[in-house]
């Protein structure tokens, strides 16, 4: 499903040294290493329309821990943005996903 130069880019909000930390890894391989990191979480995961698009909201225990939004091209994913930054979480409305 990935394509092979699939990019991932991930937001965790959080700062070192004053900078935002984000995240970026490109190449199907690497990115389903990434993944596999999180497995753990994936009876968390539902899916839901982030910004129109195809994404997955991921919550323990209904408390959203991150949010995927995918982008998808001739059947494969070309790029994934994950969101986790616990502020930005919080300001988002999820219609429903999280019950």
């Amino acid at each position: 499903m990935l394509h092979p130069d699939v990019v991932l880019r991930a937001d965790s909000g959080a700062l070192v040294g004053g900078a935002a930390v984000s995240k970026l890894v490109r190449g199907a391989k690497a990115v389903a290493e990434q993944a596999l990191l999180f497995r753990q979480f994936a009876e968390y995961a539902r899916p839901a329309l982030i910004n129109g698009a195809v994404g997955v909201v991921t919550a323990p225990d209904g408390q959203p821990m991150s949010v995927t939004a995918l982008t998808i091209v001739d059947g494969r994913i070309v790029a994934m943005d994950i969101l986790s930054d616990p502020e930005r979480l919080a300001s988002l409305e999820f219609g429903g996903v999280l019950a």
